[in-house]
């Protein structure tokens, strides 16, 4: 499971449209060209063509013909999730399908009926998706330390603040339930409050 260059490439396209349209609104000046887009994110124009063709198809960008043409984001920052964007790139990092997709030499998996893999590839699924729809690109266009502390507390939140700061001396959740017996509680689900978004 990598995020491809699509992906990366195609959120700083829209994070590079997302600041033209802050600065200039959705007005012919909040446009930009692929030369632009190019030029600003150190990416061949034929990749941005590329890019901005499955944006445009995903609905997630518009053109303007003439003189002042350019793309320039179809909605405001705000009402586009990461986790749109990233669908419309390339998808999820684990799809049910996955499994049926890996199943070896076999037609079915052997681990079909109990996989302690699936169910942790769902785990991180879920949290990928609550995290990417709670975060808009809006959220993005600020700094790295603004956007580091944003999503520290998105974790602190969720319950693995501890895991995620290395403290080894945390206890697992298993270790807190008390027996394996108990285990399917699993850890909790995150959900970042409503005072997280401005």
């Amino acid at each position: 499971m990598k995020f491809t260059s699509q992906e990366e490439y195609g959120l700083r396209c829209l994070l590079r449209l997302g600041l033209q349209r802050q600065q200039f609104g959705p007005t012919p000046e909040g446009s930009l060209t692929i030369a632009e887009i190019s030029r600003q994110e150190g990416i061949s124009p034929a990749y941005v063509a590329k890019l901005m063709r499955v944006l445009r198809t995903g609905g997630l960008v518009s053109s303007a013909r003439g003189a002042a043409g350019g793309y320039l984001l179809a909605r405001e920052p705000g009402d586009i999730a990461v986790g749109e964007a990233m669908a419309v790139l390339g998808g999820r990092l684990y799809e049910p399908q996955f499994c049926a997709d890996h199943s070896g030499e076999e037609r079915i998996c052997t681990h079909s009926v109990d996989c302690s893999l699936r169910s942790l590839w769902r785990s991180l699924q879920l949290v990928l998706d609550q995290v990417l729809e709670k975060t808009s690109l809006r959220d993005l266009l600020c700094n790295e330390t603004e956007m580091t502390s944003w999503v520290t507390h998105l974790v602190a939140v969720s319950g693995l603040a501890e895991r995620r700061l290395g403290t080894d001396s945390a206890p697992s959740w298993r270790e807190q339930s008390g027996s394996r017996g108990e285990a399917a509680r699993g850890p909790a689900p995150i959900e970042a409050p409503a005072a997280v978004k401005n």
